[in-house]
C-alpha cells in the first residue's frame, strides 16, 4: 500500500521534512497548514519540490470550525474555504480535511451540519477538491466516527466522505467495527498514530503523546483490517503529535515512521517481507577503549582469560564459559572512551537476518575486513550499537571465530592478567542498553520488528535526577535479553552507562573471588539492607553476607534474583547475577544501584 506522513510529525522547515521523508521511502506527505505558512516557499515551489522528490501531496489539513455555527459565521467560513481551495490548487493537492468543530457557537444539530458541509463540499468540487470530515475526539457535538459518518451520509455529496483517525477512535473507546459498515469509496483518507494508554486529558494526549504504531497500546493493526475491508484503496499516513519527536532528527525519526508501516501492513497482511530471525544466544559483546588495562584489569578479576587476538585487527577475545567479550583498542575507540560498541547475536539464518533488516530500513553496515576475515553482517541498532548475526561453532557457515588466532592457553587459556581462578560465569545473562532519549521508543520498536524479540512493558525506575525508563525485549526462551534504558539526566556519565550481566550459579562466590582478584564492587548503602531484613527473611548470615559483598536481592513469581555490580569503567560496568527461576531484572533494586553510582562517581571525581 502506498505511505504518506503528516509534516507535523516530523521536526524542521518543511523542506528538512520533505526530504527526510522523501529519503525514507514514503510515497506522499500530508502538507499541515502552520508548515506552509512558515516556509519561504510558495504553493507551486513546494509542489515542484514535492514533484522533485517523488513525493504526492496526498492531504491539505487542517480546515477548522466549519460546520453547525451560526449563519453570519458561516458565510466567512465559506470565503475562508474558498481561499483556501485556491491555495490547494495551486499546491496540487486534491483532498481536505475538515475537524468536527469546537466552536463556542457550534450548535447540537446534524441537519445543519449535513446542510454546511453539503454547501462546503459544492464549493471545492468547483476546484477539483473533495472534503475528508473527520471527528475529533474533542469535537464540541461530533466527536466519533460514527456520528461524523452519519452526517456525511446524510449530507450525501460526491465530493463529502469520511476520514478516519486510529487516536481519535481508539482514545475514546469506540469499537471500530462498526467502519466495516462504511462503503470504502466514502474514506476519503486514513489517519494513524498510536499513543500509551495514559489517563489524562484526551486533548493534551493527542498534542504530545502520540507515537507511531507499534510504540503504544492502541490495537492500530486491528482498526486497520476494519478499514480495508470496507475495500478502502487510499494511503495509510502518519499524523502523530509528539513533543519528542519534533525536537529530534527528522531523518532518524521518518525512518523510524517509515518501518512503523511496514511492520504495520506485515502484521495486517498486506506486505510480506522475510520473515524474522529470532536470534537464539548472544555469541559476543563488543567492548571498545583507547586503553585496555582497565579492562583487562576488571575482565582479569572477574575470572576471563584473554584466550585469542584477531588476526588483523587490534581486537582481544576474552572468554569464560560461553561469555565472550571483546576488547577493541582501534582509532575509533581512542575517538569516543570506552564504551559497549557491538552484540554479535548467535543466528540460525545470519543471511536470512539480514534480509529482513534491511527489509525493515536497517540496511548492512559498510565493513572493512580482510580477504581472510570472515563475512559477518552487521546492522546499527538506534543508538548506534551494531548488531552481528552469527553462526559460532557451526561448520557449515562462515564463524567469526575462525578469525582469531588462539593464545598460549587456547579458548579457555591463562596469562598474566590473572584470568585463571575463574568465577563461575557460564554465559551472558542480559545486556543494558542506554539509549539516546529520543530514540527509546524507536529502540523497542526496531528491536521488535528488525530482531523478532519480544517487547515487556515498559517501567519507570527512581533515579536520583528523575525517573528513568527501562524496556525489556527477549527471545522465548530468555537466551537473548536485551534491557533497553533512557535516563532522566542526559548529561551525567552514569546515567549513560551500559552494562553487561554475567549469568553465575553462585553469585556469592563469584563475588568473592572478584574481589580477591583486586576488582572493586559497587558500594551499597547499609540502608538497602535492613529494608531487605524488613521485606524478606533470610537464613543465618545470609543477609550479613550480602550486606558485605553489596549483593541486592529480588524475587517474583517464579524464584529469585541475587546480583551485585562492578564499579564503572568509562561507560560500562559489569554485573554478576543468580538467577533462580526468577525473569525480571532486578528493577525494584535499580534506584539503589543508580543512587550508589552517582555517590561513587561523586566521591571519585571529588
Amino acid at each position: 500500500m502506498r505511505t504518506s506522513v503528516a509534516t507535523v510529525s516530523l521536526s524542521g522547515s518543511l523542506t528538512e521534512k520533505l526530504t527526510a521523508a522523501s529519503r525514507a521511502g514514503f510515497d506522499g506527505v500530508e502538507i499541515f497548514e502552520n508548515d506552509l505558512l512558515a516556509s519561504p516557499l510558495g504553493p507551486e515551489e513546494v509542489r515542484a519540490r514535492c514533484a522533485d522528490l517523488g513525493l504526492s501531496i496526498d492531504l491539505y489539513q487542517p480546515m477548522r470550525d466549519i460546520e453547525a455555527v451560526p449563519a453570519e459565521e458561516f458565510a466567512r467560513n465559506l470565503r475562508r474555504a474558498g481561499h483556501k481551495f485556491e491555495l490547494m490548487r495551486r499546491l496540487g493537492a486534491d483532498t481536505v480535511l475538515v475537524c468536527s468543530s469546537v466552536h463556542p457557537l457550534a450548535v447540537d444539530d446534524d441537519a445543519l451540519a449535513a446542510d454546511h458541509l453539503c454547501q462546503l463540499a459544492d464549493l471545492a468540487q468547483e476546484f477539483g477538491i473533495r472534503v475528508a470530515y473527520e471527528a475529533l475526539a474533542w469535537g464540541r457535538h461530533v466527536n466519533t466516527y460514527g456520528h461524523a459518518w452519519r452526517i456525511v451520509e446524510a449530507a450525501d455529496h460526491p465530493s463529502l466522505g469520511t476520514c478516519l483517525d486510529s487516536f481519535h477512535i481508539l482514545s475514546r473507546g469506540s469499537d471500530p467495527k462498526g467502519i466495516a459498515d462504511i462503503p470504502g469509496e466514502k474514506i476519503f483518507f486514513l489517519q494513524l498514530a498510536d499513543a500509551p494508554l495514559l489517563a489524562m486529558d484526551v486533548l493534551q494526549w493527542s498534542r504530545h503523546y502520540r507515537c507511531f504504531p507499534g510504540q503504544g497500546g492502541f490495537d492500530v493493526a486491528g482498526l486497520v483490517r476494519n478499514v480495508l475491508s470496507t475495500g478502502y484503496d487510499g494511503p495509510l499516513s502518519l499524523e502523530v503529535f509528539n513533543d519528542v519527536f519534533r525536537q529530534a532528527e527528522a531523518g532518524p525519526t521518518a525512518v523510524d515512521a517509515h518501518r512503523s508501516l511496514l511492520v504495520l501492513q506485515e502484521t495486517v497482511g498486506v506486505a510480506t517481507p522475510p520473515a524474522p530471525v529470532v536470534p537464539t544466544g548472544v555469541a559476543f559483546a563488543e567492548l571498545v577503549t583507547p586503553d585496555a588495562e582497565p579492562v583487562a584489569a576488571v575482565l582479569g578479576a572477574l575470572g576471563f582469560a584473554r584466550a585469542a587476538r584477531h588476526r588483523t585487527k587490534p581486537v582481544d577475545l576474552w572468554q569464560q564459559g560461553e561469555a565472550r567479550i571483546l576488547v577493541n583498542t582501534s582509532g575509533a575507540a581512542r575517538r569516543t572512551g570506552t564504551g559497549l560498541a557491538a552484540i554479535g547475536l548467535e543466528s540460525p539464518d545470519p543471511a536470512g537476518a539480514a534480509r529482513r533488516a534491511e527489509a525493515l530500513l536497517a540496511p548492512v553496515l559498510p565493513r572493512r575486513r580482510a580477504a581472510e576475515d570472515a563475512p559477518l553482517d552487521a546492522v546499527a541498532a538506534p543508538d548506534g550499537t551494531e548488531l552481528f548475526f552469527c553462526a559460532t561453532d557451526r561448520p557449515e557457515l562462515p564463524n567469526w571465530r575462525a578469525d582469531f588466532a588462539d593464545g598460549d592457553g587456547g579458548p579457555h587459556g591463562t596469562d598474566d592478567t590473572g584470568g585463571s581462578h575463574g568465577t563461575g560465569v557460564h554465559r551472558i545473562d542480559h545486556l543494558a542498553l542506554t539509549q539516546p532519549w529520543h530514540h527509546f521508543d524507536e529502540a523497542a520498536l526496531f528491536h521488535r520488528s528488525v530482531l523478532g524479540l519480544h517487547a515487556q512493558e515498559s517501567v519507570d525506575v527512581a533515579d536520583p535526577y528523575g525517573l528513568m525508563r527501562s524496556r525489556a525485549v527477549t527471545n522465548a526462551d530468555g537466551s537473548v535479553r536485551i534491557a533497553l534504558g533512557v535516563g532522566a539526566a542526559p548529561t551525567d556519565d552514569t546515567v549513560h552507562a551500559q552494562h553487561i550481566a554475567l549469568a553465575t550459579s553462585d553469585v556469592v562466590a563469584a563475588a568473592r573471588r572478584f574481589r580477591e582478584a583486586g576488582g572493586r564492587l559497587l558500594p551499597i548503602p547499609a540502608n538497602y539492607h535492613e529494608d531487605l531484613a524488613a521485606r524478606h527473611e533470610f537464613a543465618d548470615g545470609e543477609l550479613e553476607t550480602y550486606r558485605e559483598l553489596g549483593i541486592l536481592y529480588d524475587r517474583d513469581a517464579h524464584g529469585e534474583f541475587r546480583h551485585c555490580y562492578t564499579m564503572t569503567v568509562g561507560r560500562v560496568f559489569f554485573e554478576l547475577v543468580q538467577r533462580d527461576g526468577y525473569r525480571g531484572y532486578g528493577a525494584q533494586n535499580a534506584p539503589v544501584r543508580l543512587a550508589a553510582q552517582h555517590t561513587a562517581r561523586a566521591v571519585i571525581g571529588g
